[in-house]
């Protein structure tokens, strides 16, 4: 079935720095764990995009966010290090060696994170993760507790208002252009995050409170697609 906009749009994992080439608009979804990181991402993307001769608001970037919310910073607080106190610890050694590509189990979990080979370090996701554990001087058991739920994504927990305030600032200082959202749970953390945060959103004019169009390139608010053959018919001197 052919799409109706004629050119698909596409989401992308913050890695895949090949794909800013293509004309199709896109949305690229990136780990961003400090918002200092965010913004020089989302600069480096949107210049990336106009060097190619295009308009840098075609590409959207949209960081992960792990949302845990409640009607009060201790509720959302409790909630939260209720979730981090499951984490079994071979189920969080076993994710952070998948993320680091190294096995972690030769080591000693409540000594500090090893240094990675240099191919290793090459790695985005390795990358973030190291730099966290040496920003923070985290052992290896704190910094496979701190990804394992969000996976590395930046975290959050507090009342709707708090929320509000952080995507806010994300969004208004040139840090991200909207959200994948991850709540804790499913369903009920994201019917929660649709109760309670939408609505404070909307009164801040940051949220739509009804849909433009039907498609999702209109809903991220990407412009219709121009098809290159129509428009070399239209260019002046086309014919010769």
């Amino acid at each position: 079935m052919r799409c109706i906009t004629a050119a698909s749009t596409f989401a992308c994992a913050g890695r895949s720095m090949s794909g800013l080439r293509p004309r199709a608009g896109r949305s690229w979804c990136r780990r961003a764990p400090t918002i200092e990181g965010a913004r020089t991402y989302y600069a480096d993307v949107k210049a990336r995009v106009s060097r190619h001769g295009r308009d840098p608001d075609d590409v959207k970037i949209m960081p992960g966010f792990f949302v845990t919310v409640g009607r009060t910073t201790d509720e959302a607080r409790e909630k939260f290090e209720t979730l981090q106190g499951l984490i079994h610890p071979k189920a969080g050694l076993l994710l952070l060696s998948n993320f680091l590509a190294m096995d972690m189990s030769a080591y000693d979990v409540d000594g500090p994170v090893p240094e990675l080979p240099p191919s290793k370090v090459r790695s985005s996701r390795a990358s973030l993760m190291v730099d966290l554990a040496r920003r923070e001087n985290l052992t290896i058991r704190a910094l496979y507790t701190r990804i394992a739920g969000g996976r590395g994504h930046y975290q959050i927990a507090g009342t709707p208002g708090e929320i509000a305030d952080q995507l806010e600032e994300w969004f208004t200082t040139g840090a991200a252009d909207g959200f994948n959202i991850m709540p804790p749970v499913l369903p009920q953390g994201l019917a929660e995050f649709v109760a309670l945060v939408i609505p404070e959103l909307q009164r801040r004019g940051l949220f739509r409170t009804a849909y433009e169009g039907t498609t999702l390139r209109q809903s991220l608010g990407l412009k219709w697609p121009v098809n290159r053959h129509v428009a070399a018919r239209r260019r002046p001197n086309a014919a010769e």
